[in-house]
Formats: structure tokens, C-alpha cells, sequence
């Protein structure tokens, strides 16, 4: 049986997440039965064998390392604080955040299912997936408890 590529790589758990997994063919890194795969919907046999050259990506996206740059850059300690990853799709910028110690992150995103697997079995992570952040206010008004607690409240944001 032939499935993606991209696909499989995750279910074989050589990676973390279809984006990851797409990023790392079109770099080139991918090898399938010894060849260079660079299309990740590229039909691939369950049995065939896949090699992952060294990524070099600690986290579950390569928006995970801009983010480490820049807090590293601008001096900015993530330990025991509370953020917001508004647009989190997989959760590169959650990821950093929590390798770096922080205290809870709020992944707002208009998309469903997107997050890291990882992630979301994370306790500091609250998925608010299908919710777009210019919603937000409007949720509060309404009296979304989800929202009012969890965001509002933690984050010590204006209501």
C-alpha cells in the first residue's frame, strides 16, 4: 500500500508534524530506498525504507527557531510566564517557549487540528483552535467562561 510521504513520516514518528515533514523533503533531506525525495505527496509503499539526514530542528517547526533567535537577541526570559501564540498552526513558537520554561501558552489559531500532537498533551498548552483572535473580545462580552478564565483572567488582559 502507497501512502504520502509526508504522512508517513509522522506515522512512523520520524518526525513530529506534516509541516516538519514537508519542510525537511523540500530541503532534501529525505531519502527513500536510497533516493532523494524533494515532493512531499510523493507515493511511497509502507515497506519502503526512509532516511531522515540530520534536521538540526529541536522543535516542531522551523517557526521555533526564529522565535529562539529573537528571544535570545532581544534578552527575553520565558521562564514562569504566561503567553499568547496567536496563528499557533503546529506550534513552533509554543514549543520554544515551553523548552524554555514557561508557565502556561495559549495557542489561538482559525484552524483545527493543526497543533502538534506533543503539544497538546502538554498541560501548559491550551489549544483555542476555530477561534480567530479579532473574535476574541466578542467572546468575552458574551461571557465564554472558556475565555474569560483561561485568557482573560491568567493574562490579567483588559476586558
Amino acid at each position: 500500500m502507497k501512502e504520502r510521504l509526508d504522512k508517513i513520516l509522522v506515522s512512523r514518528g520520524l518526525v513530529k508534524s506534516r509541516e516538519l515533514a514537508r519542510s525537511l523533503i523540500i530541503e532534501g533531506r529525505i531519502f527513500v530506498d536510497g533516493r532523494k525525495i524533494t515532493k512531499a505527496g510523493t507515493p511511497v509503499s509502507d515497506v519502503s525504507e526512509i532516511l531522515l539526514r540530520e534536521t538540526g530542528v529541536p522543535f516542531v517547526s522551523r517557526g521555533g527557531l526564529k522565535l529562539d533567535a529573537a528571544l535570545d537577541f532581544f534578552a527575553v526570559d520565558a521562564t514562569d510566564k504566561v503567553f499568547i501564540d496567536v496563528g499557533s498552526s503546529s506550534g513552533g513558537f509554543t514549543d520554544c517557549l515551553l523548552k524554555r520554561g514557561a508557565r502556561k501558552i495559549y495557542c489561538i489559531d482559525v484552524g483545527y487540528g493543526q497543533l502538534a500532537w506533543t503539544l497538546r498533551q502538554d498541560s501548559r498548552v491550551v489549544p483555542l483552535e476555530r477561534t480567530n483572535i479579532r473574535n476574541l473580545d466578542g467572546m468575552v462580552q458574551q461571557k465564554d467562561p472558556k475565555i474569560e478564565r483561561e485568557v482573560f483572567d491568567d493574562l490579567k488582559m483588559k476586558r
